[in-house]
């Protein structure tokens, strides 16, 4: 069962004692990551010193004890300020006391190998952790008895730097968790907790840290542990680590670890929801117990697969990784002996071949997982009919609408993902207590009701707050890269608040097609440049080992030689969690192209409807479902074996939707400066999009259509 822990509460008992009396609510609330999506928490922080807020990147533990004495002393005396104070902590109590909508003795075990909370704790490097960061949060606000396991990354994901010619340059900062708001979880003997996994030659020691996500303890599994050698140090350092030996030593602990984690603490899970391949190992472990147990083989791989579900995201093969016999052989031999399989080795390498009678296939994560759970599921619907094709070869004889994958559609948190001004409009009119009905479409009926001047000012407060923010960095990040002073400076003086501003920002994966944007440069030039001009934003890593998805970026650079580019195109570094939040938040349209049928869901373009943004996408992913023809643009989604021909045709659409509808409509006033055809689609937007899209709907289906914990209780 989980309860409070102690060690978190040790750790902000240590906290509050440094601080003065008047502030000790905060130390507990700096260990719970429920501030983070409070309406208030962040801007409670900034209060006490909104420099060293910003220089700790939002964490509240290192604001708390880096902030000058003298800022916290004013702050202890700021009267209104601790009414605040008292009043988040009062209601941060209040959600841990609700009750459980399950049993709390058998929660669901969430395991994935990045999680996405908040930007201070630097654990993620995209969609799929910021998912799994939505999936925890919503848990919590449904009172849904779930824990997190993932790996604690010393260093994290990569840093990102663009020079001049758009090139991409990486680095990466360690991190140390004794500074993030996190506790290293102890035994009864009071020593650091431990387990062992068997990787290579060595039984690695691994230790746990606990975060806080309100309700959801996420435990982070850690090798930097001193009886480690060197090599088993660095398992845990790095995010989706290039080297590959290394890689399957991080999904043995994050497997295998996470089983043998939560037994050491006496949590027995209900349901294991593996999140993507990288911590199926963790069946083989769950096997052995049962035989521990006295099962026989095949009673012990049902009464695992009863407890097993497996959600797949990557719809190519090529996302799937697969290891030859050796490779795996090397690093996960002796997890492959004591896994108490009747046939050993060739049984552990055979349950990840697509034939396990074919030895000279590699094994891979994802065939073990279809094989060795209970139901999979996909993350949109046409990503669920691209997975039964082509997982079909595992389930010879069978159709493609009878392969065992179903799909659960991907949703946003929606107090995470909402702007302030958007969230400040919604509170007044959704009525009170709305985010907890968010995903019920009578609560997003009200929006129909809200005068178009209001939604048309919370639209452009939250773009003025944006072109504020790109105004602040685009100048450093210019002549970081080496650019002239004038280019530097145009950047931060052409940007308008006024203007239509266009967003593109995610994984920069060759399929997601940024290179369409500049497919064309004529067109692209007379959009920024014409009478009514529009403004781009860009944002976006490509992984360190992609060179295509880099040249990507980079042949977007070679727009910035037309003068006018330079104050109304910005491509801002580094994109991550806190910049997510400005671009969805301020940007009018939010353009996605991926090449069809390569997008599962996406979750960026929902994250931008809860601001009143309007999706201008692909048919492809989440926006195949949402789009009614009525609430944002749409570029055919049809699969086309020509990509070049595909990518002319789709750059073509793109710009006569933007030429032909989207400017003409922004433009489109009326007496008092209120584009109210584009207020409608906004309105349309919210009303259609808010309840499918966000997590409560996601984490819901997930409850009653897979975990098999029935409806959730309202």
């Amino acid at each position: 069962m989980i309860t409070r822990s102690p060690d978190i509460e040790r750790a902000s008992a240590d906290l509050a004692s440094t601080l003065p009396e008047t502030l000790r609510p905060l130390a507990r609330i700096a260990f719970d990551y429920r501030w983070s999506w409070s309406a208030d928490g962040a801007a409670l922080f900034a209060a006490i010193d909104a420099r060293h807020w910003t220089r700790t990147a939002g964490n509240p533990l290192r604001l708390l004890t880096e902030a000058p004495r003298a800022s916290l002393q004013r702050a202890a005396g700021d009267t209104e300020l601790c009414r605040r104070i008292a009043a988040l902590a009062a209601e941060l109590q209040a959600e841990h006391e609700r009750p459980a909508c399950s049993d709390p003795a058998r929660p669901v075990a969430f395991v994935c190998a990045e999680f996405g909370v908040h930007g201070s704790l630097p654990i993620y490097s995209g969609g799929l952790g910021i998912l799994a960061g939505d999936i925890l949060k919503q848990a919590s606000d449904l009172a849904l008895p779930m824990v997190g396991v993932g790996l604690m990354y010393r260093s994290g994901y990569f840093h990102q730097r663009i020079d001049a010619s758009g090139l991409q340059h990486e680095y990466w900062i360690d991190s140390d968790p004794e500074r993030l708001p996190c506790a290293r979880v102890l035994g009864p003997d009071g020593r650091p907790l431990t387990l062992h996994v068997p990787v290579a030659d060595e039984d690695l020691v691994v230790q746990a840290w606990r975060v806080d996500v309100g309700r959801v303890p996420l435990y982070l599994l850690d090798t930097n542990v001193e009886l480690n050698s060197e090599a088993g140090r660095w398992v845990t350092a790095r995010l989706y680590e290039s080297n590959r030996s290394i890689r399957l030593a991080q999904y043995a602990v994050l497997g295998v670890g996470a089983v043998r984690l939560l037994a050491a603490l006496g949590i027995e899970p209900a349901v294991y929801h593996l999140n993507e391949g990288h911590p199926a190992l963790g069946v083989f472990e769950l096997f052995a117990r049962e035989r521990a147990r006295g099962l026989a083989e095949d009673a012990a791989w049902h009464r695992v697969r009863e407890r097993v579900i497996f959600t797949t995201h990557t719809p190519v093969w090529a996302g799937n990784e697969s290891y030859a016999r050796d490779e795996v052989l090397t690093m996960l031999g002796r997890l492959a002996d004591t896994s108490a399989l009747a046939g050993g080795r060739e049984a552990f390498l055979a349950l990840g071949r697509v034939d396990p009678a074919d030895a000279s296939q590699p094994s891979g994560m994802t065939p073990l997982a279809l094989r060795c759970s209970r139901e999979a599921n996909a993350v949109s619907a046409r990503h669920g009919q691209v997975s039964r094709a082509m997982w079909r070869v595992l389930f010879p004889g069978r159709a493609p609408e009878g392969v065992p994958i179903t799909h659960v559609t991907n949703g946003v948190h929606v107090p995470t993902w909402l702007s302030a001004p958007m969230r400040a409009l919604l509170d007044r009119h959704l009525g009170a207590g709305w985010l907890a009905r968010a995903d019920r479409p009578e609560t997003w009926a009200a929006v129909a009701d809200i005068p178009a001047e209001e939604l048309w000012a919370a639209r452009e407060a939250a773009r003025t707050h944006l072109v504020e923010m790109i105004r602040r960095r685009v100048i450093a990040d210019r002549l970081r890269r080496g650019d002239p002073l004038s280019y530097a400076s145009a950047g931060a003086g052409g940007l308008d608040p006024q203007r239509l501003t266009i967003g593109f920002a995610r994984r920069l994966a060759t399929y997601k097609r940024l290179h369409l944007v500049g497919l064309m440069p004529d067109r692209a030039i007379a959009l920024v440049g014409g009478p009514r001009p529009v403004q781009f934003v860009f944002a976006g890593k490509a992984h360190p080992d992609d060179s295509a998805g880099k040249e990507t970026v980079r042949r977007l650079f070679t727009l910035k030689a037309a003068p006018v580019v330079a104050g109304r195109a910005a491509f801002l570094e580094d994109y991550d969690i806190p910049l997510a939040g400005h671009l969805v938040g301020g940007c009018d349209v939010w353009v996605n192209v991926p090449r069809p049928p390569l997008e599962a869901s996406g979750t960026s373009g929902m994250k931008s409807v809860l601001g009143g943004g309007l999706q201008l996408s692909v048919l492809d992913g989440w926006w195949a479902e949402g789009y009614d023809g009525s609430n944002g643009w749409a570029i055919d989604g049809r699969v086309d074996d020509d990509h070049g021909a595909q990518d002319w045709r789709d750059a073509g659409a793109l710009y006569d939707l933007l030429e032909r509808e989207v400017v003409p409509m922004f433009h489109d006033r009326d007496a008092h400066g209120i584009p109210q055809r584009w207020v409608a689609m906004m309105r349309r937007s919210l009303m259609t999009n808010g309840p499918r899209f966000c997590a409560a709907r996601m984490v819901r289906d997930y409850a009653d259509h897979l975990y098999g914990l029935g409806p959730l209780p309202r």
